[in-house]
């Protein structure tokens, strides 16, 4: 399915939309990537009769990208997600979201009662983010060195990529799918840059290595958090004391041997996943 230029206030995004009258789903990438990290969960998800809408978030894809950093503050991006279902005429929807994309998932559900439920991949509620152990805070050290204007931009690109393919895709075949999608979009002018002020506009480094719990509304909606035993970037601590923040059903499910990109490298397996999920 092609996707469309869906207009909200500010700004355009490119969004899959599959239609339909069933339950809506929304599902929300993170980075660096686009809606089709969703590709083998839309058809699925489709063909049982969801609605499901998936789209290039602010900054990534074919959507558009702000250049000024205030433009991507997790209030403007949740305003994106929740206007892009008012322009769909959607009130009600189930919710996914992996990574940055998660991040995001658990801002949404937690300041509005239109999620209905929630399933986070790889990143767990901020709350348990913010009071993990520092082996967390160590495996996140790119965080910071994001914070860096055109620093990453100037290192990223050398040799062929080399850094995100020995570090992000670590692993991966020379010819995986999905890593050149990764290098062909931030390849693109000004992507880079667009996909990393989603960390300059909502990490700060003053309060980065504290353990103190932010003050956040309960979730109250059912939730259930994936994590991936091969994820070089998050520990299964943050994924799993997610449950603190959460007053609604919560389920844990563990994918083993695979790495970050759970929808793309477990496909089958995070499909049956959502399928169980949106069906309880």
């Amino acid at each position: 399915m092609e996707p469309s230029r869906v207009e909200l206030p500010g700004i355009t995004l490119s969004v899959t939309d599959t239609g339909g009258t069933g339950q809506a789903v929304v599902l929300l990438h993170g980075w660096p990537d686009r809606a089709s990290l969703w590709e083998h969960q839309i058809e699925a998800l489709a063909a049982d009769g969801y609605r499901v809408v998936a789209p290039d978030l602010r900054g990534f894809g074919d959507s558009d990208r702000p250049g000024d950093v205030e433009k991507y503050r997790m209030q403007t991006l949740a305003g994106d997600v929740l206007g892009l279902a008012d322009a769909l005429g959607i009130d009600e929807f189930a919710l996914a979201g992996h990574d940055w994309g998660s991040a995001l998932g658990w801002a949404v559900t937690m300041f509005s009662p239109r999620v209905t439920r929630y399933a986070a991949f790889s990143v767990g509620h901020p709350g348990a983010f913010a009071t993990a152990p520092l082996e967390q805070k160590a495996r996140s050290w790119y965080m910071l060195w994001f914070q860096f204007p055109g620093v990453a931009e100037s290192v990223m690109p050398d040799d062929d990529w080399a850094l995100l393919r020995s570090w992000l895709h670590a692993g991966s075949a020379p010819d995986d799918p999905l890593l050149a999608r990764h290098i062909a979009d931030l390849s693109r002018p000004g992507a880079l840059t667009a996909s990393l002020n989603w960390y300059r506009a909502n990490i700060d480094p003053a309060t980065f290595v504290g353990r103190k719990a932010p003050q956040l509304p309960r979730i109250t909606c059912p939730v259930l958090g994936v994590w991936s035993s091969g994820d070089a970037a998050l520990t299964e601590e943050q994924m799993t004391i997610s449950a603190e923040w959460v007053d609604g059903p919560f389920r844990y499910e563990r994918v083993d041997d695979v790495g970050h990109w759970i929808p793309a490298h477990a496909p089958e397996r995070t499909t049956e996943l959502l399928r169980g999920f949106l069906a309880e």
